[in-house]
C-alpha cells in the first residue's frame, strides 16, 4: 500500500491524513547506526524481560516499530515466543530479518495495524512499542494505542516506552537526519494510555544519555499494561 493510499484510509478512521515518508527515509538512512547511538538498553531489556516472565512459551507477541530487531524481537524470540515485528523503514525491516531469523517482520505503517487493515495479523497475547509511538503527532497516538489494544486478546499485555517530554510533532536533529517526535509528561502519558483502554500495572523510568553529539540526555518512561476488558 502506498503512503498516499494509507493516508486516505486513515482519514476514514478518524486520523488526519499524514505523509510519513520523511520519517521512513530518515530511518532508512540511519540504519544500524541507530544501535550505535543507543548501545545500552537496560531499561528496554528489563521491560522486555517483564513481558517474557508473564507469558507462556509460544505466546504471540507483536513488536511495534521493531527497528533492527535488537534487542526486543531477538530477546522475545530467544525466549520461545512467536514474534511478529512491524516497522515503517524498509532498511530496518531488512536488518531485523537478518538479525532475528526466528521472527517474522513486515514493512508497515501503524495505520496498517487497525482492525480490518491490510496486514491481517490476527490476535496477539502481548505487544511491545518501545520508542515507536513517539514518532507520531499527539493527535494520532490515542488511536494508535486503540488499534494495538484491539489486536490483543482479552487481558493481553502491552509494554510501552516513551521519552518524557512535553512535545508535539517537534522536528529534532538525529544522527545527521531530521525526525519529528512527540512526548508527554509522565502523568499525561499514563492518562492517554488508560484512556485507550489499558490498565497500567507497573511504571518505571530511567535517565539515558545516547551516544553522538546531536542526541541530548533523555528520561525514558516504561509502562507495563494490560488490555482492559
Amino acid at each position: 500500500m502506498s503512503r498516499t493510499d494509507s493516508s486516505a484510509e486513515e482519514a476514514g478512521h478518524g486520523v488526519p491524513p499524514r505523509d510519513r515518508t520523511g520519517q521512513a527515509e530518515a530511518f532508512d538512512a540511519i540504519g544500524d547506526r541507530y544501535d550505535e547511538a543507543f548501545p545500552h538498553k537496560e531499561g528496554q531489556l528489563a521491560a522486555t524481560d517483564r513481558l517474557i516472565a508473564a507469558l507462556p512459551a509460544g505466546a504471540r507477541v507483536l513488536d511495534v516499530g521493531c527497528g533492527t530487531g535488537v534487542p526486543t524481537a531477538r530477546r522475545l524470540a530467544e525466549a520461545g515466543l512467536d514474534v511478529v515485528g512491524v516497522d515503517l523503514s524498509a532498511t530496518m525491516v531488512e536488518l531485523a530479518r537478518e538479525r532475528v531469523p526466528g521472527a517474522r517482520f513486515h514493512r508497515a505503517d501503524l495505520a496498517d495495524l487497525r482492525p480490518g487493515g491490510p496486514l491481517g495479523l490476527g490476535r496477539f497475547d502481548a505487544a511491545a512499542a518501545f520508542f515507536s509511538l513517539l514518532m507520531l503527532p499527539r493527535a494520532e497516538i490515542p488511536l494508535a494505542l486503540t488499534w494495538i489494544r484491539e489486536l490483543l486478546t482479552p487481558g493481553g499485555l502491552f509494554a510501552l516506552a516513551m521519552v518524557e517530554a512535553d512535545a508535539d510533532d517537534v522536528p529534532i536533529p538525529f544522527l545527521g537526519r531530521t525526525i519529528r517526535v512527540s512526548g508527554y509528561p509522565r502523568a499525561a502519558l499514563r492518562a492517554v494510555v488508560e484512556g485507550a483502554g489499558f490498565d497500567v500495572l507497573a511504571e518505571s523510568s530511567a535517565s539515558y544519555a545516547p551516544e553522538g553529539p546531536d542526541a541530548p540526555p533523555e528520561e525514558h518512561l516504561f509502562l507495563h499494561c494490560a488490555r482492559r476488558g
